[in-house]
């Protein structure tokens, strides 16, 4: 029998994954989102393989050095053992680059380096963003509705499959579509 490549679960940092400290790079200050622990733990038990992707502009705009990403890292490693990567983008929102997200670009490196199935994966994000780089890359896409989006110009491309109140509720949703579906009848 041939394994199945891995399927992942991205997830947002901030707002997401972590509360929103805008251009924090500060590991003390990391706390992670309401039921952002519990969340983790029920995807990787379901074989999701746990990935955070992050824009994070204040390395181009000479707010913070990217070597202290390193410092984020290691502390939501610590806190969240089953992370299997930490991307990030480090271009400001006019530099035009592959990897920020809207585009799809973190998720693809992600899925080159480590074998994902892009098609059996999963997007979850606070922003809309977040939702187009999902779909972009061919993952289905939680929207946590927190408030923090801003932009509500949904687009085909930008309209979520599923909508969640935190990350608890998006794990329970993305573990709920593995289940088989009944909805036909047997002859």
């Amino acid at each position: 029998m041939i394994a199945q490549r891995p399927r992942a679960v991205f997830l947002d940092k901030d707002g997401t994954l972590v509360e929103n400290i805008p251009h924090n790079v500060d590991p003390d200050r990391i706390a992670l989102s309401r039921g952002a622990a519990e969340a983790v733990r029920t995807l990787a038990a379901h074989g999701f393989r746990l990935f955070v992707v992050s824009n994070q502009p204040g390395v181009a705009l000479g707010l913070f050095e990217a070597r202290q990403l390193d410092g984020v890292e290691q502390r939501l490693r610590e806190m969240l053992p089953e992370l299997s990567g930490f991307y990030y983008c480090p271009h400001a929102p006019d530099q035009g680059c592959e990897c920020r997200k809207p585009a799809c670009g973190l998720l693809q490196r992600a899925a080159r380096r480590h074998g994902l199935r892009l098609e059996r994966s999963w997007m979850v994000g606070d922003i809309l963003d977040d939702i187009e780089a999902g779909r972009r890359a061919g993952c289905r896409t939680v929207l946590v509705d927190n408030g923090n989006e801003s932009e509500w110009r949904r687009t085909p491309e930008r309209e979520p499959h599923f909508t969640a109140s935190d990350l608890s509720h998006a794990a329970a949703l993305i573990t709920r579509s593995l289940e088989p579906r009944h909805d036909r009848v047997a002859a």
